[in-house]
């Protein structure tokens, strides 16, 4: 079936903030003594960040646990370590282009959909997207498929048609379980993860996305405001 929609991850895809998140773990969850490092791989990565503070509550139990406190904490200290310091990640705006002239975009990410608004406001992205959806909103997070047929649905594309962009494995595996084409852009430290096998292509950036790849799936690149 051709391709008739796009859907894009957010952290570590379109925005670099990866890093930003685990710094922020070091210096909220560090004060409550769990021995995060600045250097250790995020174990978290993809996880809702009330399952991230749980995770590791379970591992180092401070008290009291105050799971509300610590994970608003954590999303406001992401927040700000955003706008201070965070960048697009290189093609990110030449892949969105690429995809809206082929069809409607979306957004599904696991952040909580304040923190998706704050990001998207910070860097003007926020009128590119005809929906945004958050995972925190499911009963599921990835790696189940959940969020990406929300926003599927959102688009009123079947997921079969929709074309998904992510840079983790378990969104990977999310996008596939929903029965849709996969972009896989896994940060060097992950590309070795078996899931990333799953995907119908994977790249090294978004700048390495290739027009004529879109066009075998969607058909030629359509003129703004044409049918």
């Amino acid at each position: 079936m051709a391709l008739r929609a796009a859907i894009f991850d957010l952290d570590g895809l379109l925005v670099d903030s990866e890093v930003l998140w685990h710094r922020a773990e070091v210096e909220i969850l560090g004060s409550r003594g769990v021995p995060v490092t600045e250097h250790e791989d995020r174990a978290t990565k993809g996880m809702f960040v009330g399952e991230v503070v749980r995770y590791w509550w379970e591992r180092y139990p401070w008290s009291p646990p105050a799971f509300d406190e610590v994970v608003a904490a954590l999303l406001a200290r992401v927040g700000d370590l955003v706008v201070a310091q965070g960048s697009l990640m290189p093609g990110a705006t030449f892949a969105l282009d690429e995809a809206a002239a082929r069809g409607p975009v979306a957004l599904a990410s696991s952040t909580p959909s304040a923190l998706i608004e704050r990001i998207l406001a910070h860097f003007d992205l926020g009128e590119r997207f005809a929906a945004v959806c958050s995972a925190q909103d499911e009963a599921f997070g990835k790696p189940h498929p959940a969020v990406f047929l929300r926003a599927a649905e959102r688009l009123d594309v079947p997921a079969t048609s929709c074309l998904v962009f992510e840079d983790s494995a378990a969104g990977v595996i999310a996008a596939k379980a929903g029965q849709m084409t996969v972009v896989a852009v896994p940060a060097p430290a992950d590309r070795d993860q078996p899931a990333f096998g799953l995907a119908d292509l994977r790249l090294g950036s978004l700048r390495d996305l290739a027009p004529a790849w879109l066009d075998a799936r969607y058909g030629p690149a359509r003129p703004a405001g044409t049918a």
